[in-house]
C-alpha cells in the first residue's frame, strides 16, 4: 500500500526474476572442475602437482584428490562413478608401484582416463613396473599412459581431450 492508501501493484514475474537472475551475478561461484587428479599416495604430490600447474597454465580447472585403489577401494569406485555427474571431463591418475588406481578408476567410469607411472623407492627398473601396470589393461577397460613420471603431458593431454 502506498502512503495515500493506494494500492501498489506487485512487479510483473520477468521484473522479478531479472532482479534475482541480477542479484546472482554478483555470487562468486566457481564452474566446475573439468579435470580430475588422482593418486594414491601423498608422497605423489610432487609429481603430480606438474600436471595441476600446466593445467592452471592453461586455464582449466580442475581438483586433486588422493585415494589409494588398495586401501580405499569404496571410495575410489564412488569418485569415479559420480565425476561425470560433477562435471568432470577427463581423470589423469598417477600411481606407482603395481599402479592399480587408473584402471580401477577406469573400471568405474566412462570418462577419459590418463594413468601416470610413477617411480617410488621401490620401483623396478625406474618405474617399469608402474608403466607396465598402466599400460596392461583388460579389455573394456581403456587408460592412456604417459611417460614415467611425466604428469605435465598427462595435463597436456588431457587438454586435447577437452578441446574435441
Amino acid at each position: 500500500m502506498s502512503e495515500s492508501g493506494e494500492i501498489t501493484p506487485l512487479p510483473s514475474a520477468p521484473a522479478i526474476e531479472t532482479q534475482v537472475e541480477h542479484e546472482f551475478d554478483e555470487l562468486d561461484v566457481d564452474a566446475p572442475p573439468q579435470v580430475g587428479i588422482v593418486m594414491g599416495s601423498k608422497s605423489d604430490m610432487p609429481v603430480m602437482e606438474r600436471a595441476a600447474a600446466e593445467l592452471e597454465e592453461r586455464g582449466i580447472r580442475h581438483e586433486t584428490r588422493v585415494m589409494s585403489a588398495h586401501r580405499e577401494p569404496d571410495t575410489v569406485a564412488e569418485y569415479a562413478k559420480n565425476a561425470r555427474m560433477r562435471g568432470l571431463r577427463v581423470i589423469i591418475a598417477g600411481a606407482g608401484l603395481s599402479a592399480a588406481l587408473p584402471g580401477v578408476v577406469a573400471a568405474h567410469t566412462d570418462l577419459p582416463v590418463i594413468g601416470v607411472p610413477l617411480t617410488s623407492k621401490t620401483s623396478v627398473a625406474g618405474g617399469l613396473d608402474a608403466l607396465l601396470a598402466v599400460t596392461q589393461m583388460p579389455p573394456g577397460v581403456p587408460v592412456a599412459s604417459v611417460g614415467v613420471d611425466n604428469a605435465k603431458n598427462a595435463a597436456v593431454l588431457a587438454a586435447r581431450i577437452l578441446s574435441l
